[in-house]
């Protein structure tokens, strides 16, 4: 993959009343020509016919430096978020599963956008262990779409792609399975497992597409205090990227702002029964599109 020059964020800075899409480039927030900066980036990708081409000319370097720039989350907020579960070899190994069929169907649950997700360097509230929350981590990669559609076919899906950017899918997995459920297929509770306030840290901006060369051959690494659990690549996947937007768009329409997160690899705590605590800082990375860290507080 080729080192992207820049990625699309929001953020709020000295004088501003309300947030604004920039870009961040060399680690530095960049001010967008106001054409850009008048819309959020939400409504930015509802015109990506038109603003794409703009944006492949662009010369970020060469863009003004925001001083005292804070960075928000890159969409505030997604208009859907599906997340893909165990589509990682690796993951669905160290969670004690059968190897699942490269032609398996990929399964999805919604993360609510308005609630769960939250910017870089986020504090994210959870409850004393003795609670039973049992906090996990889950570095992902997660696309974002910029074209919608319904019945997208596969060697058309990554057409829908306005961008990538990195997702921390936060689970509570003591609140997963219920002690008792009015039926037993009811005994699995993915919402209060994912939904919690929060649990969605997202960013740091929004790489262009055209920056990735190639979705199954990116790196992921998440960390914990410095401590590295997490460390694999995107060709581990078990249903790729395309697969997953065909797959999704056949059940819902997608739409442009849509959020899909493409699964975990394999370093997750539930393993070894390892969790998240008030104090931890963990810190997820996608080679080529920065770091996203988060902060655990106590509820």
């Amino acid at each position: 993959m080729t080192p992207p020059n820049w990625a699309l964020v929001q953020y709020s800075s000295p004088g501003l009343t309300a947030p604004s899409v920039g870009v961040l480039a060399d680690r530095q927030v960049r001010r967008l020509p106001a054409s850009f900066t008048s819309r959020p980036l939400l409504a930015l990708l509802d015109d990506w016919a038109t603003v794409e081409p703009a944006l492949r000319t662009l010369e970020a370097t060469d863009l003004e430096i925001v001083p005292d720039a804070e960075l928000h989350a890159p969409l505030t907020y997604p208009r859907k978020v599906l997340c893909t579960g165990a589509n990682y070899y690796s993951h669905t190994e160290e969670m004690g599963t059968e190897r699942p069929s490269p032609d398996a169907d990929p399964y999805f649950f919604f993360k609510p956008p308005t609630t769960t997700v939250v910017g870089p360097g986020a504090e994210v509230e959870i409850a004393d262990p003795k609670e039973g929350w049992n906090v996990d981590w889950e570095v992902e990669l997660a696309v974002v779409i910029g074209t919608g559609g319904h019945d997208i076919p596969l060697d058309e899906a990554l057409n829908h792609v306005a961008g990538y950017t990195i997702a921390n899918d936060l689970s509570a997995r003591g609140l997963f399975h219920r002690k008792s459920a009015v039926f037993p297929a009811f005994e699995w509770d993915w919402v209060s497992h994912k939904a919690l306030d929060g649990f969605l840290p997202l960013g740091p901006g929004v790489v262009p597409h055209w920056f990735v060369e190639d979705p199954q051959q990116v790196g992921l690494r998440l960390s914990v205090n410095g401590v590295v659990k997490q460390e694999s690549s995107t060709a581990d996947m078990v249903v790729s990227v395309a697969a997953q937007i065909a797959a999704a768009s056949r059940i819902v329409q997608l739409e442009p702002g849509d959020v899909i997160l493409t699964g975990t690899p394999a370093g997750v705590g539930f393993p070894r029964q390892e969790w998240l605590t008030p104090g931890d800082v963990v810190l997820a990375e996608i080679h080529g599109m920065g770091q996203l860290e988060t902060r655990m507080v106590q509820r």
